[in-house]
């Protein structure tokens, strides 16, 4: 689908959300500034979760609460080897109370459950994206 801005994209977040059970995970594939984290917002926005939500390009990892719920949002740019971040990952995914969402996961790979959601972001020339959902 060709998302065209970025109340667009949060709105998308916000469908991918209807009906998530933890625990579930979700791996982003895209570029550098395409819209994964405003992505994320909106999926926040769906599971009804307040906080403020930003890219955890430096921290790796930030968590978000709504009802029991956590929405884990691990971002491994930065990081080659993610040492004892893949624990923390690993540990998450096989939460009961979480949704997990993990941008650049080359390095996490093995770890990924394999029954994720995947979803495919690139630009197009136009300064939409295409995003691609695969259950």
């Amino acid at each position: 689908m060709i998302v065209c801005s970025e109340q667009e994209m949060v709105a998308l977040g916000k469908q991918i959300a209807e009906g998530f059970v933890a625990p579930a995970t979700i791996e982003l594939i895209g570029d550098v500034g395409v819209g994964k984290t405003t992505l994320v917002r909106g999926i926040a926005e769906g599971l009804g979760i307040k906080q403020l939500v930003s890219s955890p390009s430096f921290t790796i990892s930030k968590a978000y609460q709504n009802d029991g719920l956590t929405l884990m949002h691990f971002d491994f740019y930065r990081l080659t080897d993610p040492g004892i971040m893949s624990e923390s990952l690993a540990e998450c995914i096989g939460d009961e109370a979480t949704i997990v969402v993990v941008e650049w996961s080359d390095s996490v790979a093995d770890i990924l459950p394999k029954n994720r959601m995947r979803i495919f972001m690139k630009y197009n020339d136009d300064d939409t994206r295409d995003v691609r959902v695969e259950k």
